[in-house]
Order: C-alpha cells, then sequence, then structure tokens
C-alpha cells in the first residue's frame, strides 16, 4: 500500500467507530490543554512580573549593601548583605564609590518603616526612603516622574514625593490629597526609646509604576530628602547604595562590581539587577518544568487508554486483519495502519487540545485580574494581577509532539501484535 492509501485506510477505520475514536481522543485533548494552559499561563506571569521587575530594576545599576556575605533580599523591601563583621554602609561612602572606572554616579538610600503615615484625613505604615532626589532621578529616570508637581533637584527639607498609590489607595482616579497637601508620619527611635513626628507637604505625585518596588520606586513609596532622612532617623549609615555604570554591558558590571568590593576591602556585596531577573527567570524555568511534568501525567493515563481502546480494536477487527493479509498485504503495513489511526487521533487531540488549553488560560487569566477580554492587558479593579497568558512557538510544537509521541508510543504493542497475526488464524477468529 502507498501512504496515501494507508491513511485513506486508517481515517475509514476511525469513521467507523466514532464514539470509541471520540473517547480515545478526548484523553488527549484533556491532557495537551492542560499543558498548555498551564505553561501559557506560567509563562504569561513570568513576562508580567519580569516586565514589572524591569521597570523596577534599571539594567546598568548596582545595588552594594554593608556584609561581605552575599546578597539578598532585606526586611525593608530592598537587597540586604551578610556578615557580622560590624562594617557600616554610610552615606559619605558615595564618593568614595564615585570615583571607581566604569560608575556614572551613585544614590545612597536610608528606608525606615514608619508606624504611622497622616495623608488625606488616613492614617497607615508606610516605607519612608531618604534619597538625593536629583541622583535618584538620573538612575531611575523612567519611573521616578512625576504626574502632579515636581521632583524638586534642590528641595527643601519638608519637600516630599509619594507615589500614586499613596494618594490614589484604589488607582482609579478618586484622589485623597495631591500637590502641596499635608503629610505627616511618626517613627519609633528604638535606640533613643522615643517617638518622632515629621510633617511636611507633598511637592509631586508619581506617575503610577506598577512594578515590585524592590529595589526602585514603588507606587507606595513616600521619599524624603537624604538630609533630612539623617536628622529624622539619627543617622549616617543607609541601607545600600545605587551605582549607575557607563554601559549594561556584563564586562562593565564585572569590573565595577570587583572594584567596588577591592575599595570596602570586601566589606561589601555587590549585586547587579540583572543578576537578580537571571535569578527569577530561573526559578520560573524550574516552575514550568514542574507544571508540565503533573500535566503530563494526564496524557500519559490518555495514552494507557489508547493502548487499551486499540487491544479491543484489534480483537475486534482480527478477521479483518487476516482477510487483509489473505490479499497480499505485508506485516509491516498492517502495523503501519495501526500506527497511523494513533497520528491521526494524537494530531486530532493534540489540535483541539492547544485551542482549549488556550481559552482555558484566558479564562483563568480574567479570573486573576477581575475582568475584561480575552488577552487584554488592563488591570482588575479589585488589584488583580494582570497576566496575559503566552502560547510559544516552543510550547505549542512540543504539545503537539508529545499528544502526537504518547499516541504512537502507547499503540506500538497493539500494532505489533496485529502485524504478527498469521492469516489462518485470523481468519478462523471468531
Amino acid at each position: 500500500m502507498r501512504a496515501r492509501d494507508v491513511l485513506s485506510y486508517s481515517f475509514s477505520a476511525i469513521k467507523l467507530r466514532k464514539l470509541r475514536a471520540g473517547l480515545t481522543t478526548l484523553g488527549v485533548v484533556i491532557g495537551i490543554a492542560a499543558i498548555v494552559a498551564l505553561l501559557s499561563i506560567s509563562q504569561g506571569l513570568q513576562s508580567t512580573i519580569t516586565a514589572q521587575l524591569q521597570r523596577g530594576f534599571a539594567t546598568d545599576t548596582l545595588i552594594v549593601t554593608a556584609g561581605g556575605g552575599g546578597g539578598g533580599f532585606g526586611a525593608g523591601g530592598g537587597l540586604g548583605g551578610g556578615g557580622d563583621s560590624g562594617f557600616q554602609l554610610l552615606v559619605s561612602d558615595t564618593q568614595t564609590i564615585n570615583g571607581l572606572p566604569n560608575v556614572d554616579s551613585s544614590v545612597a538610600i536610608i528606608q525606615r518603616l514608619v508606624n504611622s503615615v497622616s495623608v488625606g484625613g488616613t492614617n497607615n505604615t508606610g516605607t519612608v526612603t531618604g534619597v538625593d532626589f536629583a541622583g535618584y532621578l538620573d538612575i531611575y529616570g523612567e519611573t521616578f516622574k512625576a504626574s502632579n508637581g515636581t521632583i524638586p533637584i534642590h528641595p527643601t527639607n519638608d519637600s516630599i514625593v509619594v507615589g500614586k498609590e499613596l494618594v490614589d489607595p484604589l488607582l482609579n482616579g478618586t484622589a485623597i490629597a495631591g500637590v502641596n497637601d499635608p503629610i505627616g508620619f511618626t517613627w519609633i527611635n528604638v535606640r533613643a526609646n522615643a517617638t518622632i513626628a515629621f510633617s511636611g507637604h507633598i511637592t509631586a505625585v508619581l506617575e503610577e509604576i506598577g512594578s515590585f518596588g524592590f529595589v526602585g520606586p514603588s507606587d507606595s513609596g513616600i521619599y524624603v530628602p537624604i538630609t533630612q532622612a539623617q536628622i529624622l532617623f539619627d543617622t549616617n549609615e543607609c541601607d545600600r547604595i545605587i551605582v549607575k555604570l557607563k554601559s549594561s554591558d556584563q564586562t562593565v558590571i564585572d569590573n565595577a562590581s570587583s572594584a567596588i568590593k577591592s575599595a570596602f576591602g570586601s566589606e561589601v556585596s555587590v549585586v547587579s539587577a540583572t543578576a537578580v531577573l537571571d535569578i527569577i527567570r530561573n526559578v520560573f524555568a524550574v516552575i514550568e518544568l514542574f507544571l508540565g511534568g503533573i500535566a503530563a501525567i494526564s496524557l500519559i493515563v490518555a495514552g494507557i487508554g489508547i493502548m487499551n481502546i486499540m487491544i479491543v480494536s484489534l480483537m475486534e477487527r482480527t478477521r479483518e486483519i487476516g482477510i487483509l493479509k489473505a490479499l497480499g498485504t505485508k506485516s509491516r503495513t498492517v502495523l503501519l495502519i495501526f500506527l497511523s489511526e494513533a497520528v491521526i487521533i494524537g494530531v486530532i487531540g493534540g489540535a483541539i487540545g492547544i485551542g482549549l488549553g488556550w481559552v482555558l488560560a484566558n479564562v483563568v487569566a480574567i479570573v486573576f485580574r477581575g475582568g475584561g477580554a480575552f488577552a487584554g492587558n488592563q488591570a482588575a479593579v479589585n488589584g488583580g494581577m494582570a497576566i496575559t497568558p503566552i502560547l510559544t512557538p516552543t510550547v505549542f510544537l512540543g504539545a503537539m509532539a508529545f499528544g502526537i509521541g504518547v499516541s504512537v508510543i502507547f499503540a506500538l504493542y497493539p500494532a505489533w501484535r496485529a502485524s504478527k497475526l498469521k492469516p489462518v488464524d485470523a481468519l478462523r477468529y471468531e
């Protein structure tokens, strides 16, 4: 038989057993849909988080923290180092860093969690960040920019810049405060056993950022001049120093990191923004592998069902196979007929499964963001995360290949048995 005749015969055999073929295909559909839905959501979530982090990080920056034991996420929402040497990173250390090669500028960060922030008649906890406005604007110009008011380059001590969410908690335009309105907060100085109160006025409200404020500006941030933060928090020690490099080239990053560590006698940890993003990508790669493995289990179960049904089909078609062989059909052709049926089931199941998986992924995304159209990108009114599922060519082709592969692998044994039937025995079979 020619290949076209084999496929035609296989299609005819499937049509004659529509219900059985449909149930067999359904198992493949469910398995492929689970794989596509999980991986599309996972990749969409990774893309969303990476994009938001890239808005918060600048790829040409380094984060310097005290402690040579390695960087990590600190309690203040930033990056903190380890080590017990007692080394303290000071605001004035920016001068040392600015004199190193490949460094364009640097800015010190003092950050404290305050127990009461009073703005627009509301009281909440918040994080106050002391920073040089001009330097911070130079490094995070894409996110540290005002939607209302002006970020002062030479601020007075009572000048305060706030994130969008602080004055518009629902981020829907119903602001509770604006430029020139008063704002105050209190901070408990544990060392002095005293409560420090501060009041100022809003000079600028930042544009909505929508990113995680691990290091850079955030929608809930409160920013005061670094000199005022030193007075308020009674310290010259900074939590970290953000260093802007002359380029984001990996060689520049490595050389600048080594120079900074040497300048401080390896008493500091230096983390690049690109390294943090790489770690996050690696974590998502492991998550995707895990989710794909879980979904693949259902497809393997479907494969067992395929083998079971094809063995039953073999028993029912024993006389048919005997007639084919009596007419001169080779064993190899019989094998190809059964395998072709499995391939057809895999292709149909894979195609329907990919489409169904894509629909399910979008439904899940809508649930996450609380509404919107398929593949939309608007955040939910209730603050849900906007996730756009991503169906990459790798996932598409991989799912299709996996569906066909599982169908063929589990059909090998029934097909082999069919090809080995002797014509006389097959014709005698009742």
